[in-house]
């Protein structure tokens, strides 16, 4: 038995100043950030000391995700960054620079950390409520009677990253290619149950940029040894589709909870596979075409499956499970003790196969009215590809957000600039505020940041919501 040799110590909470070092490396740190921002950012190589993966980057989640931070105050500047980039996926290298810019200019105002908290969060309130307001002059309402905005708002998004590695050309048309992807998700009738559909992005390592389509329904894996015929059989009609998200091994870890007591006269392995095979033969005569499991199926039910004409996908992941429920309206099976309900299986319109270079998936095709869409996502090499995926999830993201707030801020430093322009105007309105006048003045001054000198220059267009800006 191990015992503590040192007793647990309670976690301590300080307000003290920042010690020189401390300061030194979140100075260091937006070096870093900073270097990446605008359009004359740089790309960053990151590499563990001991080998391994070399990642080029530029987006703030994955330099955040990359680099090891051990100081608590970077830990926590970086998880609320993190937390940015997760609701609002952009801006995440601005939300960075400016919380460090932020920290450095409190240090050198030797104040109180509380009247400075007290100061910022005025300021924080005074310029959300003027990018929410009518009068903001930075301000662009989003028109989607028209395309060009919305597919201004992807290009620049896409074009922030040089890690893609796209010519001017290449941008166009991916940016022109996540538009049409967002819009396949937006329903085309509006209701109490309507809701935005999903797309998800397959991407394929080696082929041009142009070679990127957006298709309608999912892309799965091809199943080995899967006939021909099979595909060929069932796209004569629309398709029953099962989808089971509980694991189909057989193993007997997987089929229950809890404690199981077993006669010595009994193979659990046997009577597990035998539960299987009647679900299969269920499967069957209710003519199920395509049985989908997010896990493991085992051989025997795949190979009984196949010999009856039913198509079988397994390991499908988690990531694709909604997306299909949603697009074929099936209920997801999370039992195979039991018959499956009858109103628990879902439709395809039909099923094909598509190749990309020398891959080949499974397209599962839906109906008419459905809202989710794989965006096939080709780029030169693995570097260029995954920086490019993370840009277009980003673009779409801030097109989803258009749609709750249609308005966006203008780039190339106007907003930020145009916005401490506004604030400094407002400092006579505070004259009589009791920190006085002078004191408010050096406050102030920590506004620099925003100044497009200090900070750089970004040609992104932003969505105008709290947060993602200031």
């Amino acid at each position: 038995m191990m015992s503590r040799l040192a007793p647990k110590k309670p976690s301590l909470c300080s307000d003290g100043p920042l010690t020189d070092e401390v300061c030194q490396t979140l100075s260091v740190f937006r070096e870093i950030l900073k270097s990446c921002y605008g359009p004359c950012g740089r790309l960053k190589l990151i590499h563990n000391n001991r080998g391994g993966h070399v990642q080029t980057t530029s987006s703030s989640a994955v330099l955040l995700n990359g680099v090891p931070l051990s100081h608590p105050v970077l830990k926590l500047l970086a998880a609320s960054v993190m937390n940015h980039v997760s609701r609002f996926s952009d801006c995440g290298l601005f939300a960075a620079i400016l919380g460090c810019t932020l920290i450095e200019n409190t240090q050198r105002l030797n104040m109180a950390s509380s009247s400075v908290i007290k100061i910022y969060r005025q300021l924080l309130n005074l310029s959300i409520a003027y990018l929410n307001s009518e009068d903001c002059s930075c301000r662009v309402k989003v028109d989607f009677k028209s395309s060009q905005t919305l597919l201004a708002l992807a290009r620049t998004v896409i074009a922030s990253k040089p890690a893609c590695m796209l010519t001017f050309k290449e941008g166009e048309y991916i940016s022109s290619m996540v538009l049409k992807a967002f819009l396949r998700t937006v329903p085309c009738t509006v209701g109490p149950n309507a809701c935005l559909g999903k797309v998800v992005i397959v991407p394929i390592e080696g082929n041009i940029a142009q070679d990127t389509a957006v298709l309608s329904g999912l892309l799965v894996e091809m199943p080995e040894a899967l006939p021909l015929s099979n595909i060929k059989r069932l796209s004569s009609s629309c398709i029953n589709v099962a989808v089971f998200n509980v694991s189909m091994s057989g193993d007997l870890s997987d089929a229950a909870d809890g404690t199981v007591e077993i006669s010595c006269t009994v193979s659990p392995e046997a009577a597990i596979l035998e539960q299987l095979l009647r679900v299969g033969k269920q499967m069957v005569s209710e003519r199920v075409g395509l049985l989908v499991c997010q896990k493991v199926v085992h051989p025997v039910l795949k190979q009984y499956l196949q010999e009856q004409h039913v198509i079988v996908v397994d390991r499908l992941g988690s990531a694709l499970m909604e997306p299909l429920v949603q697009m074929t309206g099936a209920q997801s099976v999370a039992s195979y003790q039991s018959a499956v309900p009858s109103n628990c299986y879902g439709l395809l319109k039909d099923l094909c196969v598509v190749s990309f270079g020398s891959k080949e998936l499974l397209h599962l095709i839906p109906g008419e009215d459905s809202t989710v869409c794989s965006l096939v996502l080709c780029n030169r090499n693995e570097t260029t590809l995954s920086e490019l995926k993370i840009a277009c999830k980003t673009a779409e993201d801030v097109l989803r957000l258009s749609l709750t707030k249609p308005f966006a801020l203008l780039g190339g430093g106007c907003t930020e600039t145009h916005l401490a322009s506004y604030i400094r105007s407002k400092v006579c309105i505070w004259i009589k505020v009791k920190f006085g006048h002078s004191l408010f003045i050096r406050l102030v001054n920590v506004l620099g940041v925003m100044d497009r000198n200090k900070l750089g220059v970004s040609f992104n267009i932003y969505i105008c919501n709290q947060c993602v800006i200031v």
